[in-house]
C-alpha cells in the first residue's frame, strides 16, 4: 500500500436520507434494473465486442482515487475511503446515483487500498489500511444506515481486488505489510473467510470481475513489475488458469462485466505517471482481447463498477498526478 493507517473502531453512521433518484430521464431508464438482473449470461460472447463511449455525469465534492466501491439497490452505489488530492487517506463515504451524490457519511478512521462488492443487495468492504493493514470485512447496512464489522480476512490485506459470484465475495491477492499475497479468499455473510485458491504469482492492485461463474483476474503488480496476465479462477474446482495476455502490462486498473464481455478500464504501467485511456474488451471464454473505446484522459485508480447497462467510473489519478473528481459512464456507442 502507498501509505498506512491506524486501526480504529469499525462502526459508522451513513446519512442516506433522500436516496431516490430523479425521474423521467433517459439516463435513469438505462439504470433502472438492479445489478442482479444484469449478471453475465452463460452463453458465449459475440465475436465482436460492443464498443463503449464515455459520457461525463457530474463531479464529486472533492478529488478522490482508489475508493472501495460497491453497487447498492435502487441503482445507487457507494464510494468508501480512498486517497485525497494530498495523497492522504480519505475518511468520507459517498452514496450516489448516475445524477449526483445523494448522501455523505464519515468514516471513524480514514482508509484506502480496500475494495468492495455487493452480495444480495448488501455492500461490503474488504481490507485496506492506513499506517497498518486491516483484515476487517465491513457491511454497509442501508436500512439502518450503519456500517459494522461483519467478518475478518484470514490475513491482513491492503491492495486487494474483490468481486462477487454465486453469492460469495472473492478477495484476490493483496499485501500483508511485508509481502504481496497469492491467495484467493472466499467469504459469504455468516461464514468464515477461507482461502479457496492461489495465483501463480503474488499480486497486488489487480483488476477483477466475475463472468459466467468464474473470476477474471487482469493485470496487477507482481513482485517484479506490472503484469500482462489474465487469469481465470473457477470456484467450483479451485483452479486458476492463465487465459490470455494483455498487449501491455497493466496495474491499478478497473474491470467490469457488461453483458457477456469483460471490460478493462484504464490503469497504468510500472511508473506512477504511466496511465492509459484505453478500454479493452476480453472474451471470458476464449481470452480474445479487443479494443473497446477510450476514456477522455489517461486514468488509473478509479472506482469502476457495473450499474445496469453501463460501467460507472469515479475519480482516479491522471499522469500529471492530479486526483480526478469526475463521475462518468461507459455506454454502448451508437
Amino acid at each position: 500500500m502507498r501509505r498506512a493507517l491506524l486501526h480504529a473502531p469499525l462502526a459508522l453512521a451513513l446519512i442516506l436520507a433522500g436516496c431516490g433518484g430523479s425521474a423521467g430521464t433517459s439516463s435513469q431508464a438505462s439504470h433502472a434494473a438492479t445489478p442482479r438482473q444484469h449478471r453475465a449470461t452463460a452463453h458465449a460472447p459475440a465475436a465482436v465486442a460492443v464498443r463503449l463511449s464515455y459520457r461525463h455525469l457530474y463531479d464529486l465534492p472533492a478529488p478522490l482515487r482508489d475508493p472501495a466501491s460497491a453497487v447498492l439497490p435502487g441503482a445507487t452505489f457507494v464510494f468508501a475511503g480512498g486517497l485525497t488530492a494530498a495523497d492522504t487517506s480519505a475518511g468520507e463515504i459517498e452514496i450516489a446515483d448516475v445524477h449526483r451524490v445523494l448522501a455523505t457519511g464519515t468514516l471513524p478512521s480514514p482508509q484506502h487500498d480496500a475494495q468492495g462488492t455487493a452480495i444480495d443487495g448488501q455492500a461490503y468492504v474488504f481490507g485496506g489500511g492506513n499506517l497498518t493493514q486491516y483484515d476487517h470485512i465491513l457491511g454497509v447496512n442501508a436500512a439502518t444506515r450503519t456500517v459494522h464489522t461483519v467478518g475478518r480476512l484470514p490475513a491482513l490485506a491492503s491492495d486487494v481486488a474483490v468481486t462477487e459470484t454465486g453469492a460469495n465475495a472473492y478477495v484476490v491477492g493483496g499485501y500483508d505489510g511485508s509481502a504481496a499475497l497469492n491467495t484467493i479468499v472466499a467469504w459469504h455473510p455468516g461464514a468464515a473467510a477461507r482461502v479457496v485458491g492461489h495465483l501463480p504469482v503474488a499480486l497486488r492492485y489487480a483488476a477483477v470481475t466475475a463472468a459466467d461463474g468464474r473470476v477474471l483476474i487482469i493485470g496487477g503488480s507482481t513482485p517484479t513489475g506490472a503484469s500482462r496476465a489474465v487469469y481465470s479462477f473457477d470456484p467450483a474446482s479451485g483452479r486458476t488458469r492463465e487465459l490470455a495476455h494483455l498487449r501491455h502490462p497493466i496495474t491499478h486498473a478497473g474491470a467490469a462485466t457488461l453483458g457477456p464481455w469483460v471490460y478493462l478500464v484504464g490503469g497504468r504501467g510500472d511508473l506512477d505517471n504511466a496511465q492509459t485511456a484505453a478500454v479493452w474488451a476480453i472474451n471470458p471464454a476464449t481470452g480474445a482481447i479487443r479494443s473497446a473505446g477510450r476514456l477522455p484522459e489517461p486514468l488509473s485508480d478509479a472506482g469502476v463498477l457495473t450499474l445496469g447497462r453501463a460501467i460507472v467510473i469515479g475519480g482516479g489519478l491522471t499522469p500529471s498526478g492530479a486526483t480526478a473528481t469526475s463521475v462518468g459512464e461507459l455506454i454502448p456507442a451508437r
